[in-house]
């Protein structure tokens, strides 16, 4: 006769992730990430509506192809300035990882700052985490047809609050909000096609990945998590469970303490409070998110219980495993930090020995040189000026003074308005008795003259006697 088959029961092999109702704590961290999420919100949503010299200070024109950014005007060709913020950027993240973790996902991350306003939201509305599991698990009812459709009602208003700060980015705040149409009597924003697609897509993204992707988003959507155990070291700052002094857990009162126990109460708070469902006392896991809800949710318990706090805090791996001293200056740390001068440092050179005005020159390839009626050599060139400031100028192109080179243009001064560029043939006519080289270099420079010569660039080329 066989042996009797074990049968696993259905839920023990039921991979399905309940949706996470965090109860909300208010500690010393959560203090910390409340003003840290909410003045990065209020930055977001106020930055659009700044004006700098009459224009929007942040605008991503995109359809001008230009970016305007308190008064400095970026244009395709000065992309690099951006790759050179986003590698800043890269290595700022990288050289925060590695001493504090993941800490920029629990305090500034906009997936946590979102999630953490929806799930307000549901407890103002429905009430503390075990009502909302209630009204999961309850039928449809009208009670809860009422109060789900006015958290939903609530979303959707905070996500096209948000959509709507996006597009303006992209925009602008006067087309976005001062354009309106009469259709059928109705009035209408008077958008673009891409301008609605862009604010429903916005709105739809932000209502499900806070409403209902939340902590899924972090786990397994982000590579963030993923890679940052590669970033991690013994010294890294983390969210710990102190296994040795919890363990084993128990129940425990005040005053009446069982020495055979651990400090853990095993009240599972540390897991209630988390915005992402795990276990602290697990270890460390990839959907930490180093918000530090646990530790301010345990140190509260071993106030009431009369235990020293710490049980749950930050922690490295040296400091707690091994029982020694952190070692938080280290030569990675400081490797992270000599890179991050330098390309600092760099960026803020080439900002400030920016000129807002762009001058090319190429030659007309058709003919490198000729000779006129009067007999002098005449090199043609096409030159290119690229206003880059906000504000409209006249600019005029000049010659370098040389002997036997003189400057040849129809053009006395050429009216740009801002971001714009124009095109133009200008000549160098070169006499032959006194240029004796085939190949002369020579500087042309382009200067504002409605303002006193306030900008200027120059660009060198060649001027050639060969026929």
């Amino acid at each position: 006769m066989s042996e009797p088959v074990n049968y696993i029961p259905v839920h023990e092999i039921d991979a399905t992730k309940k949706r996470v109702h965090p109860r909300f704590v208010y500690g010393f961290y959560q203090k910390i990430r409340l003003v840290s999420m909410y003045a990065l919100l209020a930055i977001f949503l106020v930055l659009p509506w700044l004006r700098y010299d009459g224009h929007q200070a942040i605008w991503f024109d995109f359809t001008g192809q230009r970016i305007m950014i308190f008064g400095l005007t970026f244009l395709p060709q000065d992309m690099f300035f951006f790759a050179f913020f986003f590698i800043i950027a890269a290595f700022l993240l990288f050289f925060v990882t590695v001493y504090a973790g993941r800490v920029w996902c629990g305090y500034a991350c906009p997936q946590t700052i979102w999630t953490h306003m929806y799930q307000f939201t549901e407890k103002l509305v429905i009430g503390e985490r075990n009502k909302q599991f209630k009204l999961d698990k309850a039928p449809w009812t009208a009670q809860k047809v009422i109060k789900r459709g006015i958290v939903y009602v609530i979303w959707a208003l905070m996500a096209l609050v948000t959509a709507l700060t996006f597009t303006s980015y992209a925009v602008g705040t006067d087309y976005l909000y001062h354009s309106w149409q009469s259709v059928g009597g109705i009035p209408l924003p008077a958008w673009t096609a891409l301008t609605w697609v862009s604010v429903g897509i916005f709105t739809f993204a932000t209502f499900a990945n806070a409403g209902y992707m939340r902590e899924h988003m972090c786990t397994h959507i982000c590579p963030y998590g993923r890679f940052q155990s590669v970033m991690f070291d013994k010294d890294t700052l983390i969210v710990s469970y102190d296994y040795k002094r919890g363990e084993p857990r128990g129940a425990q009162k005040k005053g009446k303490e069982n020495p055979n126990l651990g400090d853990c109460v095993n009240c599972t708070m540390c897991v209630q409070v988390c915005p992402t469902g795990i276990d602290i006392r697990d270890g460390l896991q990839v959907e930490c998110i180093q918000c530090a809800a646990c530790v301010d949710a345990c140190n509260e318990i071993m106030d009431k219980v009369g235990k020293p706090r710490g049980l749950i805090r930050y922690s490295t791996e040296r400091q707690l495993v091994e029982e020694e001293k952190s070692h938080m200056l280290r030569p990675r740390l400081f490797a992270y930090l000599a890179l991050l001068t330098l390309l600092v440092g760099g960026a803020l050179y080439g900002l400030s020995s920016r000129v807002p005005l762009q001058l090319d020159i190429r030659r007309d390839r058709n003919q490198l040189s000729s000779v006129n009626a009067q007999g002098l050599v005449e090199n043609t060139y096409i030159i290119k000026i690229t206003n880059k400031t906000q504000s409209p100028h006249e600019y005029a192109i000049r010659l370098v003074p040389q002997d036997g080179l003189q400057l040849d243009s129809r053009f006395k001064t050429i009216p740009l308005d801002p971001s714009e560029s124009y095109d133009f043939p200008i000549s160098v006519l070169g006499d032959p008795n006194v240029i004796k080289q085939a190949n002369t270099p020579i500087v042309l420079e382009a200067v504002s003259v409605d303002d006193g010569g306030k900008y200027k660039a120059t660009h060198q080329n060649v001027f050639t006697t060969d026929k």
